[in-house]
């Protein structure tokens, strides 16, 4: 169909051509529960905008393989590294903190340009006005197109809703009673909500600037009432009145474009920065390649895969590419591997399905997964970010 190209085209553009992801948006502190990281393990994360895998470094695993298509993505998480190494505290937090520096040219030069590689280093080159604090996006959190989009979303609050006051108190709020309160006495889900935005919502060109391809959305229409708008309106309704927000990091630097000391990423606390400067960055590698490229290269066995949520995409647009990804996990797979994945979808009926040769014969995948239902759904149930439908986690049986 003439508009699934034009989507399709549409998503290939925004996530080829720019940095989407200036943070994860999946919820580590979850994560490193499902996994149970231990010091043998290696372990596979799509790097995304890296803060994820340097929170998993904190378990102290052998080593995590940081893997993504998009070399921006890769290049972020380089510089990341780099500010870890030859910063102090105080500097890195100013830019992946704060999201801004106004002493990132000398900081850029002088210290972490020539720790980057030849791609990272020509990309900062470009776009090290990210961390200016001159500009209206004066943050970093509000770059790249996600945070575009996150922008645009705060120029709203404050120019047309005129409702900054309610979110400050929101995330000001002691605790959930206080945020519902708040939420249904100031009438915020109407303010939010109105026609224009829910207009917005339903385009391709927003839903591709926050990493939502059509399939995706495709998922999230048929299976849920009210389709993908009503999905998150709920979900994003949740977070404001049943999550508590003190330490929702997630929606804070959403709506504010920075951190706080108190209410951050792991990585950004500062007895974590200097664990991570004292050697554990250096069990980090960043390879720019797809999940199955990367794994035909790799001479070892991985024993903990953090899939995302790109498994969704494949599924509609790349099946064949889905089967040889998870013949290539199996492949590269060690004793009692353990594989999380999140869907738009309340449910993912794609993967079970699949073939792969395992013992010498044809199976299918769902054969080989011993899911751990309960403990995702737990989990599920305590995700900060509260933006995807379902969450998975399974041992592989090999």
């Amino acid at each position: 169909m003439i508009s699934e190209r034009i989507s399709r085209k549409s998503f290939q553009w925004v996530h080829q051509g720019n940095l989407v992801y200036n943070t994860c948006w999946e919820d580590p502190r979850l994560d490193r529960r499902a996994l149970e990281i231990g010091p043998e393990d290696e372990i596979l994360v799509i790097t995304s905008a890296g803060c994820n895998a340097l929170d998993y470094l904190l378990d102290e695993p052998r080593r995590v393989h940081a893997v993504d298509m998009n070399p921006k993505q890769n290049a972020l998480l380089e510089l990341k590294l780099s500010a870890i190494r030859n910063l102090d505290y105080e500097a890195f937090f100013d830019l992946f903190g704060r999201g801004q520096s106004p002493d990132w040219e000398s900081l850029y030069s002088q210290n972490l340009r020539n720790d980057l590689s030849l791609t990272a280093r020509k990309y900062w080159d470009r776009h090290g006005k990210f961390f200016s604090c001159e500009g209206k996006r004066s943050s970093f959190y509000f770059r790249g197109s996600s945070g575009l989009f996150a922008w645009f979303v705060n120029c709203y609050i404050d120019r047309v809703a005129k409702i900054r006051n309610d979110i400050n108190s929101l995330l000001a709020a002691r605790d959930v009673t206080e945020q519902n309160s708040i939420y249904q006495s100031r009438q915020l889900n109407d303010l939010l909500w109105t026609r224009m935005i829910k207009w917005s919502m339903r385009r391709d060109l927003t839903l591709s600037m926050l990493g939502v391809p059509r399939p995706q959305r495709t998922q999230i229409d048929q299976c849920y009432p009210g389709g993908i708008v009503q999905f998150v309106i709920d979900r994003i309704e949740t977070v404001f009145t049943s999550r508590s927000l003190q330490d929702n990091y997630f929606w804070r630097v959403y709506l504010t474009g920075s951190y706080e000391p108190d209410c951050c990423p792991e990585y950004l606390k500062p007895e974590n920065f200097e664990r991570l400067k004292a050697g554990l960055i250096d069990r980090v590698t960043v390879n720019t390649n797809t999940v199955e490229g990367f794994l035909k290269q790799h001479s070892g066995t991985i024993s903990r895969y953090v899939l995302l949520d790109h498994m969704d995409w494949m599924a509609g647009a790349q099946p064949q590419m889905l089967q040889s990804e998870w013949q290539a996990i199996l492949d590269r797979a060690a004793e009692q591997t353990r594989i999380i994945w999140r869907s738009a979808g309340m449910e993912v009926d794609f993967i079970d399905p699949l073939k792969v040769q395992s013992a010498g014969r044809e199976r299918e995948v769902g054969e080989l997964l011993n899911y751990k239902s309960h403990l995702a759904s737990e989990l599920h149930e305590q995700d900060r970010v509260n933006t995807y439908g379902s969450f998975y986690i399974a041992d592989l049986l090999v």
